[in-house]
């Protein structure tokens, strides 16, 4: 199979089964939010609600596309297209298993994730602008600032694990951690703790979903949207979540790697085929407890007031991260010289 063939063949696998986890995580979303506010959540379509995000998916696709009078068609149109289109494509070089395990591998890896997550505004901003809506443009414009807030504070945050790796290649920083996941480094713990702090402002997942904000906005940047491309918006924000929380995994969490726990090297010839599928499994394991702990999260914290998220933003998270930056540099010569 030529190398051309072989990417795009990835890439579908890829995009398909992140489909499937967003429909996952819509259903586990709504049973354990249910569960910790003592409801009880889908339980109608199919046995015990699971085929509840398959009706939604339906009921969206069949509802009627409307298009406010006086938007601008074209980029009300291509607004969440831009949006579900960028919230796949961070994914690419993200490794999930041994060599070869990626859509593409990419020497600047990290730096085309943390691309791809700043270009994700640009969606959410069009469609605020272009839905001719006071609503929906205070959304646009509140997600345009929180992103340009809150990406500083986690390119600082991921600077320590490159320092520490000597890398921007993601396969060569999981491979790094073979023997020890940074997460258990202490210099890297307030690394990971404002990497994902940043990371839930760039997604607008709660308590930063400022952007939408139905209390205050209706429905913030997508207000005026139904249908198919109202999806699409759902979408990109549970890809967003996917990918970051992958992103964490292979920057914190040793990638693929567990805890040595098992050696595969030392598997009987009938269990060989293990070799292949646990690294990958381990991986998704890992990436499925990062989601699942964004859930606790929103149904734990309250909504920031927006002078809060932005204060939080450049008077708190820069600061410590910057801060944390200086630590590991020290702690890293230290050992190097030393040790």
């Amino acid at each position: 199979m030529s190398p051309t063939v072989l990417t795009i063949v990835k890439a579908v696998v890829v995009v398909v089964f992140n489909l499937a986890l967003v429909a996952a995580m819509i259903y586990l979303e709504r049973k354990i939010l249910a569960r910790m506010q003592h409801r009880v959540g889908p339980v109608k379509v199919g046995p015990h609600g699971l085929l509840q995000p398959i009706a939604d998916i339906v009921k969206l696709i069949l509802k009627e596309d409307v298009t406010p009078r006086g938007a601008d068609r074209v980029i009300f149109t291509l607004a969440p297209i831009v949006a579900g289109t960028l919230g796949f494509l961070g994914y690419a070089p993200i490794p999930f298993g041994e060599d070869g395990w990626e859509v593409t591998r990419l020497n600047v890896g990290l730096l085309y994730v943390l691309m791809i997550s700043s270009l994700m505004v640009y969606g959410v901003v069009l469609g605020g602008w272009a839905s001719n809506s006071k609503y929906s443009l205070l959304g646009g414009l509140r997600s345009s600032a929180q992103m340009i807030s809150y990406e500083l504070g986690l390119g600082l945050s991921v600077l320590g694990v490159v320092m520490v790796s000597g890398s921007l290649d993601l396969r060569t920083i999981a491979e790094g951690q073979a023997t020890g996941w940074n997460i258990l480094n202490p210099a890297l713990w307030l690394s990971f703790l404002v990497f994902s702090v940043c990371a839930y402002a760039e997604i607008n997942r709660v308590p930063f979903d400022l952007p939408e904000a139905e209390s205050e906005l209706v429905a913030g940047y997508h207000t005026e949207y139904s249908s198919t491309k109202f999806a699409l918006f759902f979408l990109a924000e549970y890809a967003g979540l996917a990918t970051m929380s992958a992103v964490a995994v292979t920057l914190f969490f040793g990638g693929w790697h567990g805890l040595g726990l098992v050696d595969l090297d030392r598997l009987p010839p009938w269990l060989q085929w293990y070799k292949v599928v646990a690294p990958t499994a381990i991986f998704f394991s890992k990436q499925l407890v990062l989601m699942l702990s964004a859930i606790w999260v929103r149904g734990t914290l309250p909504r920031l007031r927006y002078d809060q998220l932005m204060d939080f933003g450049w008077k708190v998270m820069v600061p410590v991260a910057g801060c944390n930056l200086v630590v590991v540099a020290i702690s890293y010569a230290v050992v190097n010289r030393w040790f």
